[in-house]
């Protein structure tokens, strides 16, 4: 059953013009977050949020490249709201990184891209090591956002009724692991963070929605994770 929908609030939705400190410390500090937390060379795919694209993960992307694994790109250009097709065109990127390792793709998605990562997982799962999500908000109210209205602005759509097979808070049969923060102001943090149910893991963290992937606290949990190895799907 889905809640009603909670929206963060003002103050940690101005709170989010910090960004541009959470890049700057992150530029900083991304070399030793790298050296701190080696790699073992697994694929990995970052997908970027709604209206971005790769250039917005770059940071993230080249941390992990330093910590030693093969990060890429979706290589989609901007995230926009969801396409009938997304599934088969996410698919021929994933296959294709899968042809050069030899390896199941571990998923990064930052907000609108957490839940594509989760609906590929869902139809895929064979094809997919892991999912990690930046503040995606897959649980409750597809409402529970700051940003639902600007996506049906774009899309042919409503924001709960997408034009692919996926249900949201339904859990992939790989391993899950939500990244979320009570500083974000754009996503709901109870719909970030989900119910136990709807994913194996949980890990807060303490920079706002749009430093997700530069933040150093977002780089070092992702970074941790992955060392540790995301826990098994239930």
């Amino acid at each position: 059953m889905e809640t009603s929908p909670i929206i963060p609030p003002l103050g940690k939705y101005f709170g989010e013009a910090r960004v541009v400190t959470g890049w700057l410390r992150g530029r900083r500090l991304e070399n030793e977050i790298a050296a701190h937390y080696p790699g073992d060379g697994r694929p990995i795919m970052v997908l970027p949020g709604l209206f971005t694209t790769d250039n917005r993960t770059k940071m993230l992307r080249r941390v992990l490249g330093k910590a030693g694994y093969h990060a890429v790109g979706w290589g989609l250009g901007r995230n926009m709201p969801i396409r009938a097709d997304i599934i088969e065109r996410l698919g021929v990127q994933i296959e294709a990184v899968q042809a050069r390792t030899g390896a199941a793709v571990t998923l990064i998605g930052w907000s609108l891209g957490g839940l594509i990562a989760r609906a590929y997982a869902q139809h895929a799962p064979a094809q997919v090591a892991g999912v990690i999500t930046l503040g995606s908000p897959f649980s409750g109210d597809p409402r529970s956002n700051r940003a639902w209205r600007a996506y049906e602005m774009f899309a042919d759509h409503k924001v709960d009724s997408p034009p692919i097979d996926f249900d949201r808070s339904a859990k992939p049969q790989v391993p899950t692991v939500a990244i979320w923060s009570a500083n974000d102001g754009i996503i709901a943090a109870q719909a970030a963070r989900g119910l136990p149910h709807e994913r194996d893991h949980e890990v807060e963290i303490g920079c706002g929605h749009l430093a997700m992937g530069c933040a150093p606290e977002a780089l070092k949990a992702i970074l941790k994770l992955l060392g540790e190895g995301l826990p098994s799907a239930r």
